[in-house]
């Protein structure tokens, strides 16, 4: 084993498993998806440590575990189309590319999706569809079986929860530094949403997400 697999192997066994991601399936994603191709040349030693990697522009990569969990969590289905707020690096999108029928992502910041849309191309994510805007209160008029939302935010909005289709997975990291929480909303019927809180993490905001009323003094 050459050190670069020795890494990620070290990736999945010390980091991604023990926090409790036991599926084959995502671990086995895992390990044939290189995240070191999705890793800013600049960041290359940072590819498969328990770090949030900067890409630039205030945004960063999820550490390893939490997109394990993630994707755990959203048990995504080969009929599934995914929306996912926020492309990154690409890498999650990648990811949820092998798992799903397709995702439509969508970034903020043009250089990043330009960057993630070279990535993904040169290793042949074809069923993957990148826009560039804002999508922090919703993105179209499509209703989604899954929808991730990479950066944190005060609370989801509720213009996903009326974007997922019944049955339908929304993943959110909720709150305020360094006070955060994944949660996991299904809609369960039409209007009815069950909320599950999967883990206690802290990752960066969500750009111009909507910001709740808050009590001043």
């Amino acid at each position: 084993m050459n050190n670069m697999e020795r890494a990620r192997f070290n990736m999945v066994e010390q980091q991604i498993r023990p926090w409790d991601v036991l599926d084959g399936n995502v671990l086995d994603l895992i390990k044939k998806v290189k995240r070191e191709q999705f890793v800013p040349v600049d960041q290359q030693s940072l590819a498969f440590m328990d770090v949030e990697i900067p890409l630039g522009h205030d945004v960063k990569m999820w550490p390893p575990r939490v997109e394990a969990r993630a994707l755990q969590s959203l048990k995504l289905k080969p009929t599934d189309r995914v929306l996912e707020v926020g492309t990154g690096s690409g890498y999650l999108t990648a990811l949820m590319s092998r798992m799903a029928a397709h995702v439509t992502s969508v970034e903020l910041v043009p250089e990043l999706s330009a960057r993630a849309a070279r990535s993904l191309a040169s290793h042949h994510f074809d069923n993957v569809t990148l826009e560039v805007g804002d999508a922090s209160r919703g993105w179209g008029n499509e209703k989604y079986d899954a929808i991730v939302l990479t950066g944190s935010v005060p609370l989801p909005p509720q213009s996903f929860y009326d974007m997922l289709k019944v049955g339908g997975r929304l993943f959110a990291i909720v709150g305020d530094a360094p006070a955060m929480h994944a949660l996991q909303v299904t809609c369960v019927a039409p209007g009815v949403f069950e909320t599950t809180t999967l883990f206690e993490t802290c990752v960066e905001p969500l750009s111009n997400a909507p910001q709740p009323e808050r009590f001043v003094f």
